[in-house]
């Protein structure tokens, strides 16, 4: 990791040429992070046998935030560490449910947060994507 760039094993491949994680100057900056699995299915999404697609921002929620604590475990830290968060809701109808599973996990001693709008994300399946950097506690890798 010469570089403080890293693509972490075990999580779903970048869908471009970026790395997960980059260390540098003390900081770790998670790139966009969903709810996609490494066998490129989701988190948060069920078909009937009639086609109908249900897709649910609770469970795409938590697993994003599970996903974005395991990036910042293979650099040495956790989501106690992240310092500012932006997170992307396709629609803001969500943002209720969003909110419930955050609360979850962290509470106002926790990181900053942005939370915006946008018109899609790369898959239709995805409700939510998180970005966040986060400070790479001593010990962690540089």
């Amino acid at each position: 990791m010469s570089d403080g760039a890293k693509v972490v094993a075990g999580k779903a491949v970048p869908r471009g040429a970026f790395p997960h994680v980059k260390v540098a100057g003390g900081f770790v900056f998670v790139s966009g992070t969903s709810s996609r699995r490494p066998d490129n299915s989701f988190a948060g999404v069920s078909v009937d046998a009639m086609g109908t697609t249900d897709l649910d921002i609770r469970v795409q929620t938590r697993a994003v935030i599970e996903n974005v604590r395991d990036l910042l475990r293979s650099v040495g830290a956790d989501l106690t560490d992240l310092v500012q968060v932006t997170s992307y809701l396709v629609n803001m109808n969500d943002f209720g449910g969003y909110n419930e599973v955050w609360a979850e996990f962290f509470d106002t001693s926790g990181p900053t947060r942005t939370t915006v709008a946008v018109h899609q994300l790369p898959h239709p399946h995805l409700l939510i994507e998180i970005q966040a950097v986060a400070l790479l506690p001593s010990g962690g890798q540089s």
